[in-house]
């Protein structure tokens, strides 16, 4: 788990102030859920047998023996939210930024704390949302300025298929159980759709050899993917098929995708979603959405030099002083200028003139006003425009109203 201060702060919150501009122009508003829910939360949606549950959550008893976990992921807290309002849930868009956590090995752009950017879209199965929520991602990452990202798009089939499809690949592995890894070999009986994306290329080969998903599901299915691709191809997105994604959570059904960045070379995976039907009330919740992970989205803005450091708002104003009435002179003159709207800044500790002016040129303050205790008795004030190097004696009315016309 790491600290993030300035300067880098400044980047993140760059990119999370263009995420809820994006967001309200397709009609999102914010959700911030608990970090801590009942364990139960996620194990309801994510599934038992999946590698967040069984290997990666941070679980506890609290002093009434409840079971805690801290959220790994975003859309079974929202679904949570909006199971609760019942019908009230209705068509919601909602969008989450925050942190989730994991108990996994740390890798490249995921620590276990880590921050995700995501969305979820309540509806009923249908193409033209899930274009629509892919699309998003996808502007998103280019107002970011994330180009050449790679959109790879599968589908699941419809949720009441997903016994078919299991005993349909169940038939095909079987004959091979044995040059299947150790974790496939136990996801055949546990979570067999994770056997296609595996890692190990014994494994991948075994797949590539099958008939793709599509294969096993009904012409329904297939049409309704067959329309996601051809509105993301309308809209010039050009997703790419692949046979082997299915993502690695049990509420997914129809449309999984994930897209890939070149620039974070052998782990390219950036982000993903898909539809998903998830039972936490009186009926399944039905939606579609997608996660971010910020720190991946940073490390590719970082790898194609499109990391936009945007940095803090400079100081207008900074105040020097040189004794103790002029401290005291200072400090009511910069509150007065600060309930105007005006950011100033100034040492309150009595440091040398030397060290003041140090602070005010890191705080990249446009002027310095210099008091002593002879301008104190002068009421005047040494102003210095930090640009151009020019100072005047001036005072304070002069000097409000001229700050003011600076700050517009």
């Amino acid at each position: 788990m790491s600290d993030i201060d300035a300067p880098e702060v400044f980047v993140w919150q760059n990119i999370e102030e263009q995420a809820r501009a994006l967001f309200a122009l397709y009609g999102f508003n914010e959700i911030r859920t608990p970090i801590l829910e009942r364990t139960q939360v996620f194990t309801r949606s994510i599934g038992d047998d999946t590698d967040i549950v069984q290997k990666e959550m941070y679980t506890f008893e609290d002093r009434g023996g409840r079971s805690l976990t801290m959220r790994p992921e975003g859309t079974a807290g929202v679904v949570r939210y909006l199971a609760g309002k019942g019908q009230d849930a209705g068509d919601a868009r909602l969008f989450y930024i925050g942190p989730m956590f994991r108990s996994e090995r740390p890798q490249a752009g995921r620590k276990r704390q880590f921050h995700q950017c995501g969305v979820e879209m309540v509806s009923p199965p249908s193409p033209l949302v899930d274009a629509e929520c892919i699309a998003l991602q996808l502007h998103l990452l280019k107002e970011w300025g994330l180009d050449g990202c790679v959109l790879k798009i599968n589908t699941r089939g419809e949720a009441h298929e997903s016994r078919q499809i299991a005993d349909e690949l169940c038939a095909r592995l079987m004959p091979n159980r044995e040059d299947l890894c150790a974790d496939c070999q136990r996801r055949i009986d546990e979570n067999i759709l994770r056997v296609l994306d595996c890692k190990n290329p014994e494994c991948g080969a075994i797949v590539d050899a099958m008939p793709p998903l599509t294969e096993f599901m009904s012409a329904d299915s297939r049409a309704y993917f067959d329309k996601v691709v051809a509105l993301l191809n309308e809209l010039g997105l050009r997703p790419k098929i692949t046979p082997r994604l299915v993502r690695g959570l049990d509420y997914y059904n129809n449309t999984v995708w994930e897209i890939a960045h070149p620039a974070l070379g052998a782990q390219d995976a950036l982000a993903g979603g898909g539809r998903y039907s998830i039972q936490m009330g009186k009926k399944p919740l039905e939606g579609v959405g997608f996660a971010m992970g910020l720190e991946r989205v940073i490390m590719a803005l970082n790898a194609v030099d499109a990391l936009v450091e945007t940095l803090s708002e400079s100081v207008l104003l900074w105040f020097v002083s040189m004794g103790a009435k002029a401290l005291d002179a200072n400090f009511i003159l910069e509150q007065e200028l600060r309930n105007r709207g005006v950011a100033c800044g100034m040492d309150m500790t009595g440091r040398s003139m030397k060290a003041q002016m140090r602070a005010a040129n890191r705080a990249n303050a446009r002027f310095v006003v210099i008091c002593g205790d002879d301008e104190v008795a002068k009421r005047v004030l040494l102003l210095k425009d930090m640009g151009s190097g020019e100072q005047c004696e001036i005072d304070k009315e002069t000097l409000i109203e001229r700050i003011l016309q600076e700050k517009g």
